[in-house]
């Protein structure tokens, strides 16, 4: 397996000004990349995170961002983000006609192209983009807002992703799963083979404990999770 990443969802911070005392606490608890959601009000009934906003936790954040481009007409709109090297960016596969020549955009910046998945769309869509993408980022809720529940086939459907990738000699691409990261789920997306976990209100942001408590827990459930077989967590 690939070395665990958590990227806390800046969206379900209870408090957003570019900076603050829950980002310092994210810096200080060693996470491996801050995810950032981008909605422009038309791929998803939602807009979050303009221009602006990413600029500002560029500025205020050493840890690369993992940017979530929930946007239509990426090839148009990625221009404005400034897309900086060793940043994560995924682009929806529903979302753009010339998909290959977005990630080449992205790659061409320095930056990690990836590509997510609706729960609803099919693994086989990636089959001609593989070569061009350094992970899938796949969606355990319908995109575009926070504190949905799991929607279970998804704990599959990252095996399924997992299986394909390692059958095809791809063992270092990264699946990274955005959805209900909860305690819970997060021990069976890593029995499935899911390495970057998206934690928002369910597990970092959690009420229960403070921020470096619940980044703590997440990695042993992370752990606990890779001591699991498939077939202990699919149902």
């Amino acid at each position: 397996m690939n070395k665990a990443w958590v990227s806390p969802s800046v969206m379900c911070m209870s408090e957003w000004r570019g900076a603050g005392d829950q980002l310092d606490q994210l810096i200080e608890s060693g996470v491996e990349l801050i995810h950032a959601d981008v909605m422009d009000g038309e791929f998803v009934p939602n807009m979050m995170f303009g221009t602006d906003s990413i600029r500002n936790l560029r500025k205020a954040c050493p840890i690369p961002l993992d940017l979530h481009m929930m946007i239509e007409r990426p090839d148009d709109k990625l221009p404005w983000f400034d897309i900086q090297p060793g940043e994560y960016v995924s682009i929806h596969y529903e979302t753009a006609k010339h998909l290959q020549r977005t990630l080449s955009y992205i790659r061409d910046r320095g930056a990690h192209p990836m590509v997510a998945l609706n729960p609803s769309t099919p693994l086989f869509m990636l089959e001609d983009v593989l070569d061009e993408i350094d992970g899938v980022l796949v969606m355990a809720v319908n995109p575009g807002f926070a504190g949905q529940k799991l929607i279970p086939q998804m704990i599959n459907k990252i095996a399924r992703l997992r299986k394909m990738l390692d059958e095809t000699g791809r063992q270092a691409m990264r699946i990274e799963v955005d959805g209900n990261v909860s305690f819970e789920n997060a021990v069976k997306m890593r029995a499935a083979g899911a390495d970057i976990f998206v934690c928002g209100t369910s597990s970092v942001f959690g009420k229960e404990a403070s921020i470096p408590e619940n980044v703590a827990r997440v990695r042993e459930c992370i752990a606990e999770g890779e001591r699991l077989a498939l077939h202990e967590v699919l149902r």
